[in-house]
């Protein structure tokens, strides 16, 4: 019986990543070696340390969920408490005096503002500004609202120094206002000449206008037909009669 050599492959280190022959001699050499050893230290130290970095990451994750479900517990229990307090129409959570509670929006407001409270949070708001602010903002902003809005009071109620109202004829006044300057301030006289007329430029008639050959036999020509065109339209429309029609009356 024929025998035949059969190969018996490598095998593969994780550690050292390389291949090594498939038999226990080789193997156990390779295994005793002072690089597979170091490498084999190298491998548990890495994953001690990944499993402790994992170790603190999910501490850190379960601390921070408490944390999230007490700021929450405790918010929810604010609520109740705000609810409760509005219910039974309490106005110690407002800002000051003149703030009443608006049970549509859930907020304080204030009309002399025009500012919007939320008693939770602490916070501002107001339409012309647009977002949730400080305390510090939102009055600053209510004061510089309410000086523009005196100034632009006080300047429609002020009369221009264009316009004016007259008495009329029989005493009593105007039923409208009177524009006292003119309209033009360059034409304060009636009938004035413009500037335009004045410096307009006429064309002189003592130099008569020089005529070519071409143009005069142009209008020569144009003459000619002009003619020739009312000769033949007298007679059709009845205004001259012809010789023959003449003799025919006589």
């Amino acid at each position: 019986m024929t025998e035949y050599w059969v190969s018996q492959g490598n095998k593969w280190c994780d550690f050292c990543k390389i291949y090594i022959a498939n038999n226990p001699l080789s193997i156990r050499t390779h295994e005793i070696g002072k690089r597979h050893k170091d490498n084999v230290t190298k491998r548990l130290a890495t994953m001690q340390k990944e499993g402790a970095a994992k170790e603190k990451e999910q501490q850190q994750a379960a601390r921070a969920l408490k944390q999230i479900e007490a700021k929450a517990k405790k918010s929810y229990q604010k609520d109740l408490e705000n609810s409760q307090r509005n219910v039974d129409g309490d106005t110690s959570a407002a800002p000051g005096d003149g703030w009443e509670f608006d049970s549509t929006s859930g907020y304080y407001y204030d009309k002399s503002t025009g500012l919007y409270f939320d008693s939770n949070s602490g916070f501002y708001y107001s339409d012309g500004l647009g977002k949730w602010v400080t305390q510090e903002e939102a009055y600053a902003w209510a004061k510089t609202s309410q000086a523009n809005a005196g100034q632009s009071s006080s300047s429609q109620t002020k009369p221009t120094a264009s316009v004016a109202t007259v008495p009329t004829i029989k005493g009593g006044q105007a039923p409208g206002l009177v524009v006292k300057k003119p309209l033009n301030p360059m034409r304060t006289v009636k009938g004035a000449p413009s500037a335009i007329a004045v410096n307009k430029r006429k064309r002189e008639d003592g130099k008569p206008k020089v005529i070519s050959k071409e143009e005069e036999a142009a209008l020569k020509a144009r003459e000619a037909a002009r003619k020739r065109m009312e000769d033949r339209e007298k007679p059709l429309m009845g205004l001259y009669r012809s010789e023959y029609d003449l003799q025919l009356d006589a």
